[in-house]
């Protein structure tokens, strides 16, 4: 078997792209993977198809040699936009590999160790504080709307949340994103103790909703500076936290932050292979390593896994994109026995259903592993080419 053509496709997703790395080998085959080019990596199309002479020729089953290849042409600039092209690459030969053996992704790792993942529904109430009308559903004005949505989430079975701060302004609620250079703040990113008593009325709104059981996790990405993570730590304790979300990029810092947090503390999204991981690890920098499977390739994402395993820690995968880069993170959840809990959003545009044959099934808030050759979900090229991006 041999790769013939590669294609990127991208389609309108709203407020961002949704991208697809399509992968035809002689034997009929087509390979898909789903890939992220809206968030900070602008230009991935290009990186992929820079590397695509490459690749043409090329068995997509023996994937393990054909990305240690792609690896050594990237050397001297390794991570970054090279990481999320050859994971994107990575991601569809896996689907091709699975669908020339006749069984899912997962089997190619051993089997699932779970068949049902657990899931949290991720950026609550964040988008429809900024993109209610685009979505069609009802908009999160205060406090008092946010902890009815809560109360709607807990009935629909699912056991988690994950949120984001959501300052008050003037009459309605607003975005806090100073790390992501979108609302004041930045780049300073000193924190204010206005945001910080907002992001308490918050979470205190939340969990007087929903009871002590919900698990509920607070996502401060960016947004701070050593100092500003440690005061939003003291300021999350009263809640009972799963876990506070930080992103920083030195691992010293955030080991110190929780060393003295009241919750455990989630970090490492936007990290990049093995060697990126390790100094996290090896400093005990947070209770949670989060992956991106997207960004990381599957392989590479079990090979961190595994790693983190050594220290007693379990993963969660990073995943707030459409309903095929869900269905691989649920493979890598279904692989791995150090797994936490799996990220999804609920809340996107109505048609993102239309991209895939069926839409994933969740089940008393458990993502139901596709059982399907390859990833197990069917792509619709079709609805994706009618909907290019805005």
């Amino acid at each position: 078997m041999k790769i013939t053509a590669i294609e990127t496709i991208q389609a309108d997703a709203g407020w961002r792209l949704f991208s697809f790395l399509k992968m035809t080998t002689d034997d009929g085959i087509i390979g898909w993977s789903e890939f992220n080019e809206s968030f900070g990596s602008a230009g991935l199309s290009d990186v992929i198809r820079a590397l695509t002479p490459v690749l043409i020729g090329k068995d997509p089953t023996q994937f393990e040699r054909v990305v240690s290849t792609l690896h050594v042409l990237t050397r001297q600039s390794r991570g970054g936009l090279n990481q999320q092209a050859i994971a994107a690459i990575e991601n569809a030969m896996l689907d091709i590999a699975g669908k020339a053996l006749g069984v899912p992704v997962y089997a190619l790792f051993g089997g699932p160790v779970r068949e049902t993942i657990p899931v949290y529904w991720s950026h609550f109430g964040t988008y429809r504080v900024r993109s209610a009308a685009m979505m069609g559903v009802p908009p999160i004005n205060n406090y008092t709307d946010l902890a009815r949505h809560a109360e709607e989430v807990q009935r629909l079975g699912f056991k988690g949340l994950k949120t984001n701060i959501m300052p008050v302004a003037g009459d309605t609620l607003s975005s806090y994103t100073p790390g992501f250079g979108r609302t004041p703040g930045w780049p300073a990113l000193n924190w204010d103790n206005k945001t910080l008593r907002d992001a308490a009325a918050q979470l205190g709104a939340i969990r007087d909703a929903v009871g002590p059981e919900m698990n509920i996790h607070l996502d401060i990405n960016f947004n701070f500076k050593t100092e500003g993570f440690k005061r939003a730590a003291d300021t999350v304790a009263p809640f009972n936290l799963t876990w506070l979300e930080i992103d920083t990029h030195d691992p010293a810092s955030l080991a110190w932050i929780r060393s003295n947090a009241p919750c455990p503390i989630a970090s490492c999204e936007t990290l990049h292979g093995r060697r990126e991981f390790r100094p996290y690890l090896e400093a005990y920098a947070c209770d949670v390593p989060i992956i991106d499977v997207i960004w990381n390739g599957l392989a590479e994402s079990v090979k961190i896994a595994t790693m983190a395993d050594a220290y007693e820690v379990n993963v969660a995968p990073h995943n707030f994109y459409g309903h095929l880069c869900s269905a691989i993170s649920a493979h890598f959840c279904a692989i791995v026995p150090n797994f936490r809990v799996m990220e999804i959003d609920i809340d996107s545009v109505p048609w993102r259903d239309e991209f895939v044959m069926t839409p994933p099934t969740i089940e008393n808030g458990e993502f139901v592993v596709p059982t399907g050759p390859g990833w197990g979900i069917e792509v619709n090229e079709k609805a994706i080419r009618a909907r290019p991006p805005k």
